[in-house]
């Protein structure tokens, strides 16, 4: 995939720096990072949910953190090697993991949850009501007919 330089953008355009980003990190290749998996579904008409699998951790071991348009989620494994306890074969995996998603403008994190080894994280978009559309009342003027010049004759 080519990349692109959006360079010349950057100096005739004012705040659409974070558009430019994101549009740049979406011509790099994934560096395959599938874990742990996730849904992203819309709930409504402005909610949003966003669930993983994080099957063996529990909420200690998670962290939620909502800044300035991205949301981050972190899982880190305590370590719990029980006494006398020797793995023949170790397929859960105990690593740890860090994703981020790119939230729009005015999406707010509302709540979270884990259960049976699903994180669910419930997202709002609330418009401020001056970005709302709002309707426009129409005006009815009477029609009357047009108005006449009037003119003195002068002599």
């Amino acid at each position: 995939m080519r990349h692109v330089d959006f360079s010349p953008l950057y100096r005739s355009t004012v705040g659409f720096d974070r558009l430019f980003t994101m549009l740049d990190s979406l011509a790099q290749p994934d560096q395959g990072n599938t874990y742990p998996p996730y849904n992203i579904e819309r709930t409504g008409e402005n909610t949003y949910r966003i669930t993983m699998a994080v099957a063996g951790f529990d909420e200690s071991e998670i962290l939620i953190e909502a800044q300035a348009h991205a949301l981050t989620v972190k899982g880190v494994k305590s370590e719990d090697n029980a006494e006398g306890s020797e793995f023949l074969y170790r397929g859960i995996a105990k690593r740890a993991f860090e994703r981020r998603f790119q939230l729009a403008d005015h999406v707010e994190v509302t709540a979270a949850s884990l259960k049976n080894g699903l994180l669910h994280i419930d997202l709002l978009r609330s418009i401020p009501e001056a970005m709302k559309p709002r309707k426009i009342a129409i005006a009815a003027e009477p029609v009357s007919a047009p108005k006449a010049i009037e003119a003195q004759v002068a002599n």
